[in-house]
């Protein structure tokens, strides 16, 4: 079984543990370190954590099994603590934020009223059922969440902010699928399957009986271990900088997404970071392909065009050019029936087409009286 899960993660609405974004009294959240049977979806957001550049991470699976659940677990795990939830019926201007040009026109200063983007800056941003959520939308949460950057631009007026923020988006296959150029956009991907292991199962009921029974006390019993996935978040991210890649890392990573088919180059960055990630996690004093072995199926699975066991040993297919003629910051056109868009074309820092823009004495934050 593919990551063994929570079939009663959602029990009793699967709202306990509610952050609130909004600063108002929330419920207590259910730990992330008692999530049962749930080891590649605990590696993958902690990994997300540690590295928000990766993308972010594509949550997969039937009703019921702690998606949203584990999303939640893990704000409590960050420094801030914050979770901000994107509603599917939200407008650009309210995930971007928006610009009062009438300032502009009338003193030459801009007034920016910050949007979900900036509020999750440096917390979490959750999307529930991000199948279903419009493409305009996708295509802003992606960039920003691979840039760590968000700029709003109208009439020729712009203006950006930091926007780093660990994106977790979930999804239920049988109500729909993303459309294949925004479903690699996501950095790493776990599909979940109901538990029909008895005692797996049993232990997960047991748990979830024990937390909506008493909460308060529930946690208690888990601030130790909670406790240490927080500093090892934050000694992660200070190890991070210092690991590097070396050649046979670079060889693996390239033989398994050469045996993957996948398109484009986008999965070998994701890998490689995402190794990066791990060995930080675990306080390695270097890269390793073990490392890389234990990030391939979260980089690969939504991504992977060639599912033949003996290609995928071999490291080698024949559907597959090698990478080697291929630029080292570009991407190969994607093989698809619909032409890439600008946003699809290219992994990380998405920099914003250069535009005319207004000069304006400054940034005045929404709300603020002008001296």
């Amino acid at each position: 079984m593919n990551g063994a899960t929570r079939e009663a993660g959602d029990l009793n609405g699967g709202e306990a543990g509610v952050r609130a974004s909004s600063g108002t009294a929330s419920r207590p959240v259910f730990p992330f370190a008692a999530l049962i049977g749930q080891a590649p979806l605990q590696q993958a957001l902690l990994l997300a954590a540690i590295d928000p550049g990766l993308g972010g991470v594509l949550i997969s699976g039937p009703r019921g099994t702690a998606k949203s659940t584990a999303a939640r677990a893990l704000a409590e795990l960050l420094p801030e603590g914050q979770l901000v939830n994107l509603p599917l019926g939200a407008s650009e201007d309210r995930l971007i934020g928006t610009l009062d040009i009438e300032t502009v026109l009338r003193d030459g200063s801009v007034r920016f009223s910050p949007g979900l983007l900036a509020k999750a800056h440096r917390g979490v941003l959750y999307v529930d059922e991000v199948n279903l959520l419009p493409d305009a939308l996708v295509d802003a949460l992606l960039d920003a969440a691979a840039s760590g950057v968000n700029t709003v631009e109208r009439d020729g007026v712009s203006h950006s902010h930091d926007a780093s923020f660990v994106l977790i988006g979930t999804m239920n296959p049988e109500e729909g699928e993303l459309r294949p150029q925004l479903i690699d956009r996501f950095g790493l991907m776990v599909e979940l399957e109901n538990a029909f292991e008895p005692r797996t199962r049993e232990a997960i009921v047991k748990a979830r009986l024990a937390f909506d029974h008493d909460p308060v006390g529930f946690r208690a019993a888990y601030v130790q271990q909670q406790t240490a996935y927080a500093q090892r978040i934050r000694a992660a991210r200070a190890t991070l900088p210092q690991l590097a890649f070396d050649d046979a890392v670079h060889a693996h990573v390239s033989a398994l997404c050469i045996a993957a088919a996948v398109d484009g180059l986008r999965a070998d960055l994701v890998m490689l970071r995402a190794a990066r990630a791990l060995a930080a996690l675990e306080q390695a004093s270097e890269v390793t392909t073990r490392h890389v072995d234990r990030v391939a199926e979260s980089v690969l699975i939504h991504r992977r065009r060639q599912r033949d066991p003996q290609a995928s040993s071999s490291g080698q297919s024949e559907s597959a050019a090698p990478p080697s003629q291929q630029g080292a910051g570009n991407e190969a056109p994607q093989a698809s029936a619909s032409p890439p868009s600008s946003t699809d074309t290219d992994w990380g820092y998405l920099p914003p087409e250069p535009t005319a823009t207004v000069q304006v004495k400054s940034v005045i934050p929404l709300g603020a009286k002008k001296r």
